[in-house]
């Protein structure tokens, strides 16, 4: 048992040793990795501004800028001096259910952190911090204190599995997969092309609050979204959306949820507009939405 748990523990601090230098922290609360000459990657909720400082393992600091940032994505890749700090390699496959890992952080460079974990579920979904719906992430069980954000979390061998991004409540933690799909969102963001996604400008109510204000004041119940307050100047209110409107169909589809909705619109994105069923009290209504100019959107929000 004691010859079993020190060949562990070695293999663990070695995974570490070689992989610390390319953890490094990002402003005064987050963390990153370093992805290539002169790119850290991390979460996009960890900026507070155009530039950011990052400091690396050894204590050196620099200032970086923004290279491409998927705010809705939680994602961005900035560009600084990373002084010849190595590059940690991306997994040459998928996280597995139940193997080990190593959660990796340098909270706003106050040091290293570490914690030892399992990969517990995979294909997690969680929201953004806009709201919008991320699918595919990893569920593991290393512990990571407050500032790991935007770490790596690595396999046994030290190869990037995925990117951390937030607890998932009673000892669960989520990390961003880092297969084909994150590789080719980090090569765009590299080369400075952040995603502008599409959005309605709208915020919505889900449908049991329809239901409900709907029948408080003598109106039929729908299932739909009602929104309860509207973009200046958005997509939504250049098209006639008001408070109070009930959005029950997209696309020539019903919605019953945020999701739903949400979908529609990507879907929509390269046609540039999307035609919504709306009931605005009694009365059904068709209204077409120009979609381009899209944006960020608050927690809640389409």
């Amino acid at each position: 048992m004691g010859s079993a748990f020190e060949g562990l523990t070695k293999e663990v601090a070695e995974v570490v040793e070689a992989v610390s230098a390319s953890v490094v922290g990002v402003g005064t609360g987050g963390s990153g990795v370093v992805m290539g000459e002169g790119l850290v990657v991390t979460n996009a909720h960890n900026l507070r501004g155009e530039e950011v400082i990052v400091t690396f393992s050894d204590g050196r600091r620099a200032a970086a800028a923004i290279a491409g940032l998927d705010a809705e994505g939680d994602l961005t890749v900035v560009s600084v001096d990373t002084g010849g700090a190595p590059t940690l390699q991306w997994g040459e496959r998928s996280a597995r259910l139940g193997e080990m890992v190593l959660a990796l952080a340098n909270p706003g460079g106050r040091g290293m952190r570490v914690g030892v974990g399992f990969v517990s579920a995979l294909d997690v979904a969680f929201r953004g911090p806009g709201g919008r719906r991320i699918s595919g992430a990893i569920e593991h069980t290393a512990p990571l204190t407050r500032g790991s954000s935007g770490g790596p979390l690595v396999d046994g061998d030290g190869r990037l599995l995925g990117i951390d991004t937030h607890r998932a409540g009673d000892g669960f933690y989520l990390a961003v997969q880092a297969g084909e799909e994150l590789r080719g969102r980090f090569d765009a963001l590299a080369r400075g092309e952040s995603p502008r996604r599409a959005r309605l400008g709208v915020a919505l109510a889900p449908p049991r609050v329809a239901r409900r204000l709907r029948r408080s004041v003598g109106l039929p119940e729908r299932d739909g979204l009602l929104v309860h307050a509207v973009e200046t100047g958005g997509p939504a209110d250049r098209a006639g959306i008001r408070h109070g409107d009930l959005i029950v169909a997209a696309a020539g589809a019903p919605v019953t949820s945020v999701d739903e909705l949400a979908a529609s619109v990507e879907v929509s994105e390269d046609g540039g507009s999307i035609d919504l069923g709306v009931v605005r009290g009694v009365e059904e209504i068709a209204v077409v939405i120009d979609l381009r100019g899209g944006g960020t959107a608050d927690e809640g929000r389409v």
